[in-house]
C-alpha cells in the first residue's frame, strides 16, 4: 500500500490521505473545490466548484501515475439536486467519452460547508 500525496491538490482536512494506491487500484479521497495553492474553498458558480473538485481528483491520480481515463467509479456528493444538470455538464466535459460508473447523492452538509465533493476509484 502506498500513500499518495501531492501539493497539486489540497491537503487532507482530517486524519486521512489524499489517496491510497494498492496493487493496481487507486482510491482518491473526496475532493472539495479547494484551491491547492491558497487552501481556500471556492464559493460561487457550481460549475466552477465541480471543475475545481475534479481537477483536484485529477492531480491526485496523476501523482499516482494515472489519468482520468483510469477512473472506474466516482461518487458525487452535492448539497442541491437542483444543480445536478450543471454539475453533470462539467463532469461530462471533463470525462469526455470515458464514462466511469457513478453515484450522485444529495447530502445535508459537507465539510467546510462546500456544495460539492467528489471521490474516485481508478485502476491502472
Amino acid at each position: 500500500m502506498e500513500i499518495i500525496q501531492t501539493n497539486n491538490a489540497p491537503g487532507a482536512v482530517g486524519p486521512y490521505s489524499q489517496g491510497i494506491k494498492t496493487g493496481n487500484t487507486i482510491y482518491v479521497s473526496g475532493q472539495l473545490p479547494i484551491n491547492p495553492s491558497t487552501g481556500e474553498l471556492y464559493r460561487g458558480d457550481i460549475k466552477e466548484e465541480t471543475k475545481i473538485s475534479l481537477m483536484n481528483v485529477k492531480a491526485i491520480l496523476e501523482a499516482a501515475g494515472a489519468t482520468m481515463n483510469n477512473v472506474v467509479k466516482c461518487t458525487l456528493y452535492i448539497k442541491d439536486m437542483d444543480q445536478f444538470g450543471q454539475i453533470n455538464e462539467v463532469y461530462g466535459e471533463i470525462f469526455g467519452n470515458h464514462k466511469p460508473a457513478r453515484v450522485c447523492v444529495e447530502v445535508a452538509r459537507l465539510p467546510k460547508d462546500a456544495n460539492v465533493e467528489i471521490d474516485a476509484i481508478a485502476v491502472i
